[in-house]
C-alpha cells in the first residue's frame, strides 16, 4: 500500500510510481532486443537454407555437364552435328550417379540444325532423398570452318517440381 506524500513547501500530494514506470520501460527495451535477435536468427536460417539449395542445384548442373562431356568423348553420334543425323549410339546412353545406379538420359531429337550447327538437348534426373534433382543440358555443335566446336549449357535445379516456389537454378557453360 502506498501512502501519499506531501511536499513541505507547496502542500501538494503526489503518488510515488517511479519503480513501476522504470520496470515497464526496462521490460519494453528487453523485449525489443529479444525480438530483434529472434528476427536475425530467422533471417540467418533462411539464408543458410537458400545456400544449401543453391549447392544442390549447382551439383545437378555439374552432373549434367559431366554426363554430356563423357558421352561427347566416349559415344559416337550421341549428339547431333550439322553433318550427321541424330540417332544416339548407344541408343540409351546413361550416366551413373553416386550410388552406382545407371540413370538413362533422355536425348531428344535435335532442337535445330543448320548447315553449320546443330542443337541437342537432354534431361537428367538425379535421385535423392527426399526429392530428386534435375538437370537440363543443351549441347550445341558448330562447324564454321570445318572444325567442330562444342558448347554445353547445363542448367541444374534443386527440385524437379517446376511449380515449387523454392526452386533454384544454377548453370554451367563448357566450351571446347
Amino acid at each position: 500500500m502506498r501512502y501519499p506524500i506531501k511536499h513541505p513547501a507547496s502542500g501538494i500530494r503526489e503518488e510515488k510510481g517511479f519503480a513501476l514506470l522504470f520496470a515497464v520501460l526496462t521490460g519494453s527495451v528487453l523485449l525489443s532486443i529479444g525480438l530483434s535477435i529472434f528476427n536475425l536468427t530467422v533471417k540467418e536460417l533462411l539464408l543458410s537454407s537458400s545456400g544449401r539449395e543453391s549447392q544442390f542445384a549447382f551439383y545437378a548442373a555439374d552432373t549434367g555437364a559431366e554426363c554430356a562431356l563423357y558421352w561427347d568423348f566416349k559415344g559416337t553420334g550421341v549428339f547431333a552435328t550439322s553433318s550427321s543425323t541424330h540417332s544416339p549410339s548407344p541408343s540409351n546412353p546413361d550416366c551413373v550417379d553416386t550410388i552406382g545406379t545407371p540413370q538413362t538420359i533422355n536425348v531428344t531429337n535435335y532442337l535445330s540444325r543448320t548447315s553449320n550447327s546443330a542443337v541437342t538437348q537432354f534431361s537428367l534426373t538425379i535421385p535423392n532423398s527426399p526429392a530428386a534433382y534435375c538437370a537440363i543440358v543443351t549441347v550445341t555443335k558448330t562447324a564454321p570452318s570445318g572444325i567442330i566446336k562444342t558448347e554445353i549449357d547445363s542448367r541444374g535445379y534443386n527440385t524437379c517440381d517446376t511449380t515449387d516456389k523454392g526452386r533454384v537454378e544454377r548453370a554451367l557453360k563448357v566450351s571446347y
